[in-house]
């Protein structure tokens, strides 16, 4: 009988989820934005962070410092050195002891060479090259540091070396050599642009023994051992000049000893002369305590290159980032099978955003569709709209059903006054379901009737004055203005379709708002309040649109200390100079010849504030409302719907 077991999928991300919905991942963006991010910091925010239950940034983050600090506590990279001196020293111990009996010249004169040797490793190991050694102990010991020397010395560029030269079978020796000349021969053909794939799968065919990783491409190959090469540089530069010295003459005398030094310098050059962009210098740490062999701690060191090189890109802190540019196979290296799913799923929020259109890349940018800003906006309505439901409305009650309107696909109970079209379908439904519970009871009665809502669809053109002053940013007002604005925009673009809608950013100047921009918009770090301008572009566009109903919104934390001249420049001057308060009323006077009341939202207590846009209002027939900071986009929505329900007055 055949037996089944069955567990979690471990191969990546579940292939049987369903497609990623981006619009969630987009309310997120748009939450961040309305709280003041731009977009390029939103959506680094956002896959820091991570989304709907996905392990962001961060948590990769953390562990590759994680990794970084076990890595740095795993050993010390002199252990190479420590351990070549452990055994000369018991080598020159071990001679001493058997020279020490004997009486005879030779035997002193044995003695005097070994006193005589120098207090380094390498001049010592050198001298001891040609010593006739008596203490078979002695010989043995020093043919150990020998070896061990030469095996450390290629296991930290030849991971397949090392087991070769274990054998002492001089045919590997032969071939290992032969492998250096072909692979330095294949490296500069591929400088002169001369080799082929065919020349990369010969080389493998021959010498793959020598390469257990198994590379697929010549530029596998190359990165690998670029990669050790330029840790092992690094851990020679992160030594004391002495430890330097001494471990270069080993490895020097090592490869002497194997007749590679000339290839193994010649390999050198080729790799960095291929891969210039790796870190060929720098200087790095390893605190733990255990020694680590020449081969381990170079590897230490090119996992730190290689974490250190993960954690940029995982950063995104660069023009143009993008999660494509995290390599994959350096993730699973570093971090595991775990976290290179994680990392696919987090490319795939980001490749979803673009695939279904509510992000673009432009010049290096990252920028938010027409799309993504009505999603957006639609958040700051819904954050509008919560606001209005929790507050006493009063007369922000906009509710305005009348018999001539368009059905709006709402009913409601009828009321004594109701001219609006009765739902006859829902009538009968309630008088019938209520005769089934009381068969006794009338047939119809005055509450079983429902109307169909209606609304007056009027075209307004809508100019809102947003002040962009640094202001702004100081009391803490610009977050909810910008949410403001967005805000209006998404209802009146969704809502009301017909309605032309012109957001106006004013500070030292005044500058229309294109929708795109409103993610970004920020307030400018410059003085000035300049209403004049603000209402000058307000007045062009309400002109565009003469059969619209008109409707002015403006919302300010200050008065207006800033103006344009005749000349087109503007000129700032704080208190408020008259010829600046005389332009900005000659603008509200026309816009009160235009039959234009302005709507006016004061920000902060500033009392002169206050007074100056009593003022005005009076002047304009138009009203000042100062609603507390978190609830000016109610204010301004509720305003707008009360506005553009009106009729146009006679100019």
């Amino acid at each position: 009988m055949t037996e089944y077991r069955y567990h979690a999928y471990e191969d990546g991300p579940d292939p049987l989820a369903p497609p990623y919905d981006a619009g969630r991942a987009v309310d997120e963006l748009g939450e961040r934005v309305l709280d003041g991010s731009g977009v390029r910091d939103a959506l680094r925010d956002l896959l820091e962070r991570g989304t709907d239950g996905l392990r962001g940034l961060q948590d990769l983050m953390r562990q590759v410092q994680q990794r970084r600090r076990s890595l740095e506590r795993s050993g010390r990279m002199d252990g190479m050195l420590e351990r070549a001196r452990e055994l000369l020293d018991r080598a020159v111990e071990a001679e001493r002891q058997a020279l020490f009996p004997d009486p005879s010249d030779d035997a002193r004169f044995r003695e005097a060479q070994l006193d005589a040797l120098p207090n380094q490793t390498a001049p010592a190991v050198r001298e001891l090259s040609s010593y006739d050694w008596r203490s078979p102990e002695a010989r043995a010991a020093y043919d150990e540091l020998r070896d061990m020397l030469q095996r450390e010395v290629v296991d930290q560029q030849f991971r397949g070396m090392k087991d070769a030269l274990q054998s002492n079978d001089p045919a590997q020796r032969q071939a290992m050599r032969d492998m250096m000349n072909d692979l330095n021969e294949l490296l500069e053909k591929r400088q002169r642009g001369e080799d082929s794939e065919q020349d990369f799968a010969d080389f493998m065919a021959k010498h793959g023994e020598f390469f257990p990783d198994d590379p697929q491409s010549l530029d596998e190959l190359l990165d690998q051992l670029a990669r050790q090469a330029a840790a092992m540089q690094r851990m020679l530069e992160s030594m004391s000049p002495e430890q330097r010295q001494e471990l270069s003459d080993l490895m020097q005398q090592a490869l002497g000893d194997l007749d590679l030094a000339s290839e193994m310098g010649r390999l050198g050059d080729n790799l960095r002369a291929m891969r210039p962009d790796l870190a060929w210098s720098g200087r790095q740490r390893l605190r733990g305590d255990e020694p680590l062999g020449l081969g381990d701690a170079t590897e230490a060191l090119a996992d730190l290159a290689d974490l250190d090189a993960l954690s940029d890109a995982l950063s995104q802190d660069y023009p143009g980032a993008s999660l494509e540019d995290v390599d994959e196979d350096a993730v699973a290296r570093a971090l595991g099978r775990q976290a290179v799913d994680d990392l696919k799923r987090l490319q795939q929020v980001e490749r979803e955003l673009e695939r279904q259109g509510y992000l673009t890349r432009s010049g290096g940018q990252v920028e938010l569709t027409a799309k993504a800003i009505r999603r957006i906006g639609q958040t700051a309505l819904r954050r509008v709209f919560a606001s209005l439901e929790g507050g006493t409305r009063g007369d922000h009650d906009v509710n305005d059903a009348g018999a001539a309107g368009e059905l709006t696909g709402t009913t409601r109970e009828w009321r004594f006054g109701d001219e609006q079209p009765i739902d006859v379908v829902r009538t009968v439904s309630n008088a019938v379901r209520r005769r089934m519970i009381d068969p006794g009871s009338p047939l119809m009665r005055p509450e079983d009737f429902e109307i169909r809502e209606t609304e007056r669809r009027t075209r307004a053109a809508v100019a809102l004055l947003v002040d962009q002053s640094f202001s702004m940013v100081m009391n803490d007002t610009w977050r909810t203005a910008k949410t403001t604005a967005m805000a209006l925009h998404a209802l009146a673009t969704t809502q009301f379709p017909l309605d032309a809608v012109e957001i106006i950013a004013f500070a030292n100047l005044a500058r229309r708002i294109k929708p795109h921009e409103l993610p970004d918009l920020d307030a400018n770090e410059v003085q000035g309040t300049n209403l004049q301008h603000a209402l000058m572009l307000a007045g062009r566009f309400l002109d565009k649109h003469p059969d619209a109903e008109p409707v002015v919104l403006v919302v300010t934390d200050g008065e207006p200390t800033a103006h344009l001249d005749r000349d087109g420049e503007w000129w700032f001057s704080w208190p408020p100079g008259p010829e600046t308060i005389a332009l900005t009323l000659a603008e509200v006077d026309r816009m009160t010849r235009r039959g234009v009341p302005l709507s006016f939202f004061r920000l902060g207590d500033d009392p002169r504030l206050a007074q100056f846009l009593d003022d005005v209002a009076r002047r304009n027939g138009g009203r000042v409302l100062a609603p507390e900071g978190d609830r000016l986009g109610d204010y301004v929505v509720s305003d707008y719907l009360r506005r553009r329900q009106g009729r146009r007055r006679s100019a």
